[in-house]
């Protein structure tokens, strides 16, 4: 099923962190955590966290996303599904990369689900000059959302990184 996923244009993202690998693993898989490093979050409500792991994240726009946990590798990274309940999912691969003792990185790859029910090569002119652009800039926001949290201690503002045409 995720190979499915995975014949995607992906798009990502990477940051690196002045933390340890623990600490960015702990940012990152806390339960609600979007609530203080997301700066497109209107609100992000656990569902499940024992076990399996799904939360519901609504954007600041009002549209509402469940997020089902696909795999989940302590210090090392998870995946999970995104999409309207009931609707087309995109596939989400969150990566940690330990750099050194007190650094690490952190990269989101995003497989949309915008464009993928059309044939890649019909696809590919619409993914680099509308998808491409568009999710990178939300993917550096989110990114800079969870770095900012981690270096100022305190909850990003909303649309802190400028306002997004799909989440704001």
């Amino acid at each position: 099923m995720i190979e499915t996923y995975t014949r995607r244009l992906p798009v990502s993202c990477s940051k690196k962190f002045s933390l340890s690998i623990d600490q960015l693993w702990d940012l990152i898989s806390s339960p609600g955590n979007l609530n203080s490093s997301h700066p497109f979050c209107k609100s992000n409500d656990v569902i499940s966290w024992d076990g399996e792991h799904k939360d519901r994240l609504e954007y600041l726009n009002g549209r509402t996303y469940i997020r089902n946990f696909q795999t989940w590798s302590p210090n090392k990274g998870y995946t999970l599904l995104i999409g309207e309940e009931n609707g087309s999912q995109s596939y989400v691969v969150w990566d940690l990369e330990e750099l050194s003792e007190n650094e690490s990185g952190l990269t989101i790859t995003v497989y949309p689900f915008i464009l993928a029910k059309l044939p890649k090569p019909l696809a590919l002119l619409p993914h680099i000059l509308w998808v491409k652009p568009r999710l990178q800039s939300y993917l550096k926001s989110v990114v800079g959302g969870f770095h900012y949290y981690s270096t100022e201690g305190k909850s990003v503002p909303r649309n802190h990184f400028g306002r997004h045409k799909w989440f704001s």
